[in-house]
């Protein structure tokens, strides 16, 4: 496969996930209009495109995720019902957060760090910082 073909590849699938993401940001705005926030944050965590290095979709994805954070107003009761398949990718996205500076954002992060810490343990902390092949 030539460069050019290769590149046109990446670029397919590229589009292909945003157009995921795009799906997963209406599917959220669903669940969060059925006051279903942690349905939605399950979602928007669910096939994060960690892998891969295009910005776009980061960013994107990153949109998604905040937009369901936000809307958490009980921590204490979203950890009742979130997997423990999501912490480490959810530890990751919470620094994400924290280095927009954005304070109501920055709040909402060391709220449910805290208790994600209380949760998870330390080792959640170090497995999301050490990992920095499968970045958000």
């Amino acid at each position: 496969m030539g460069t050019a073909a290769a590149a046109a590849m990446a670029e397919e699938n590229i589009e292909a996930m945003i157009l995921r993401i795009e799906h997963k940001s209406k599917k959220i705005e669903n669940l969060l209009k059925q006051s279903k926030p942690v349905e939605a944050l399950k979602t928007a965590l669910e096939v994060s495109p960690t892998n891969t290095k295009d910005q776009r979709c980061k960013s994107a994805n990153w949109i998604v995720v905040h937009r369901a954070m936000m809307a958490i107003r009980d921590v204490d009761g979203m950890f009742s019902s979130l997997d423990p398949e999501y912490y480490d990718i959810l530890m990751k996205y919470l620094y994400r957060g924290l280095a927009t500076g954005d304070r109501p954002t920055c709040d909402q992060c060391l709220r449910i760090h805290e208790k994600l810490t209380e949760k998870a343990g330390l080792g959640c902390i170090l497995r999301s910082l050490a990992d920095t092949v499968n970045t958000v």
